[in-house]
């Protein structure tokens, strides 16, 4: 079942339509032709994920048989050490679909704080756990320091063959087949190098993990390649994926660029996957569409006129509530998007789908889905803080607050001077008056650096919520460092409408990596701090609001400045 409805376009989406099928563009792109989007040298070798369904029909009973073996082998846990397009896949199948009786207990970690690495392995028996180290390009920092960090565990832990414990997914001839060769890892799996990351779920990146795990993967490639047939064959008013794209390419004209996801409970990790697709695809040149993940429907007073709204939802999941919301939303004009799912193993079907529909999105704001120019900028800048970082002086001179509040420390970027620091009396007062600039095309994004505990997020969302309300403006919350490798890009090369939170602290642990003279605590630190000079060289609206020893607490405080309105 593949139902795809939208409204409120106005007559648009027929003239778009009509001019698609003139072009014969679903020929042109199923023919792989890079002239469909922005003209790029490397468009070309970025096309592989079309063919992916039908190209891992064969592949996928050895990965089925890979699975079996290394449950007889006695691995009871599969540990996904990853970032973005590595790491989101596994995200969702983990949420959604969960370990199948007697296959292994899937858990991911792309957090590098501290506490997250340590809460992680106290949930796993390190000698009957499976490492994943899954990068494409081979040498994701990030990845390779969660790698040394359990091989030393492992050997410390007198295990006759720590490599036994890894596996690698990336593409051929990387700094990590290197690395897996070296350390006598059990298998690597070599991916396609014709695909970006974020394009890669139906390939070893998502099936690998999900084989692991138990789910049918059979079955979900074969979803996949009944949307990748009827979006070939069908016209675009009748297409899946070029419809979807079209009308997502003509919001973006008509400046709906937030694309609000309301999705039903058991399929509700999705958003996760969409939100780096749509942003790292979409964020450049100024333009993009900024996907709103997790925020709760309001009323129809909260929104303005830069919103599409979009419905996926399960048919046996009960969403009554959220189509009463969205049906009066569709009253006052706003335009929904609806994709109703039968079964969950047809999320297979949507990968594709929504792959389609971002590239032909490209085609229509002529930029290039598939390069994301500026995620190297946090990284360089995250290079430089940690070859300038010591014992003694940390960053130095890189790393000077603007205030310090109730041992809260206070950084603002060069578009942040207009707040008068020196005259704001309390935290709430200076963090009121920079989220009080939002217009009514801007959206504000809460970006924390830590572990994300129940009790952060109900802080997080509820001031979420408060923000929407108040100012009538999409929110985001995103996990550091994990955005970096997502919508990253889009904050720096998408439109200068964010506002940027970015959110840390540091809570006594630190836990050191092998081979480096820095732990993970230092390189959370300094990803923050560099992506935060990132956003300040891209003249972004940005702060960043340390909570030193006890991050609960000063979240705690800084929202109850701002609900007792302290400014």
């Amino acid at each position: 079942m593949y139902a795809f409805s939208y409204s409120n376009l106005g007559h648009e989406e027929s003239e778009a339509f009509s001019s698609f099928d003139k072009a014969q563009t679903g020929k042109f792109l199923f023919g792989k032709n890079p002239g469909l989007w922005k003209q790029s040298d490397e468009i070309s070798a970025r096309l592989g994920w079309l063919t992916l369904p039908d190209q891992y029909e064969q592949n996928a009973e050895m990965l089925v048989s890979f699975s079996l073996q290394i449950k007889e082998e006695g691995f009871k846990h599969a540990v996904l050490l990853g970032m973005g397009g590595s790491s989101l896949c596994s995200e969702v199948a983990l949420n959604t679909f969960g370990s199948k009786e007697g296959y292994l207990n899937l858990l991911v970690l792309d957090n590098t704080d501290p506490v997250a690495i340590l809460n992680l392995e106290s949930k796993i028996e390190l000698d009957k756990t499976l490492f994943i180290v899954a990068s494409k390009s081979g040498n994701t920092e990030e990845t390779i320091c969660f790698f040394r960090y359990f091989y030393d565990r492992l050997e410390k832990g007198n295990s006759l063959n720590p490599g036994n414990h890894f596996i690698a997914i990336t593409d051929a001839d990387t700094p990590l087949v290197k690395v897996a060769t070296h350390y006598k890892f059990k298998k690597v799996f070599i991916n396609p190098s014709d695909l970006g990351g974020r394009f890669s779920v139906l390939s070893d990146f998502g099936l690998v993990p999900m084989a692991l795990m138990g789910i049918d993967i059979n079955s979900f490639l074969a979803s996949s390649r009944r949307m990748k047939r009827r979006c070939i064959d069908a016209t675009a008013a009748s297409n899946p994926g070029i419809g979807l794209g079209i009308v997502l390419g003509i919001c973006q004209k008509d400046k709906r660029d937030k694309v609000t996801f309301v999705l039903s409970s058991s399929i509700r990790s999705f958003g996760l996957w969409l939100e780096q697709l749509l942003a790292e695809s979409t964020g450049k040149d100024g333009k993009g569409l900024i996907p709103v993940n997790g925020e709760s429907l309001g009323n129809s007073q909260e929104y303005g006129n830069d919103r599409i709204f979009v419905h996926m939802y399960l048919a046996s999941d009960d969403c009554a509530a959220d189509e009463k919301n969205l049906l009066k939303l569709e009253e006052t004009g706003q335009p929904v998007i609806r994709i109703c799912i039968s079964d969950k193993i047809e999320l297979g079907a949507e990968y594709y789908r929504w792959e389609i529909a971002v590239a032909v999105a490209g085609m229509a704001m002529k930029i290039n889905p598939f390069d994301q120019p500026n995620v190297e900028e946090s990284k360089k800048n995250t290079a430089e803080l940690l070859k300038a970082w010591t014992p003694e002086d940390h960053f130095g001179k890189f790393d000077s607050p603007s205030m310090n509040i109730a041992n809260i420390s206070i950084y603002t970027g060069k578009e942040s001077k207009f707040l008068e620091i020196n005259h704001c009396k309390s935290l709430g007062e200076l963090v009121g008056n920079f989220v009080s600039q939002a217009g009514c095309t801007d959206y504000i994004a809460l970006l924390p650096y830590f572990l994300l505990t129940d009790s952060r997020k109900k802080i997080l969302q509820s001031w979420r919520q408060e923000m929407n309300a108040e100012f009538k403006v999409a929110t985001t919350l995103l996990n550091g460092p994990r955005y970096l490798h997502s919508t990253g890009q889009l904050h720096k090369g998408g439109p200068n409408s964010g506002i940027y939170i970015i959110l840390c602290g540091e809570e006594g642990t630190e836990l050191p990596i092998p081979g480096k003279k820095f732990g993970f605590s230092v390189l959370k630190q300094a990803q923050a701090l560099g992506d935060f000079r990132a956003l300040d060289d891209k003249k972004r609206r940005v702060i960043r609001i340390h909570f030193g020893a006890s991050i609960d607490d000063g979240l705690e405080k800084l929202h109850q400045y701002l609900i007792h309105l302290v400014i």
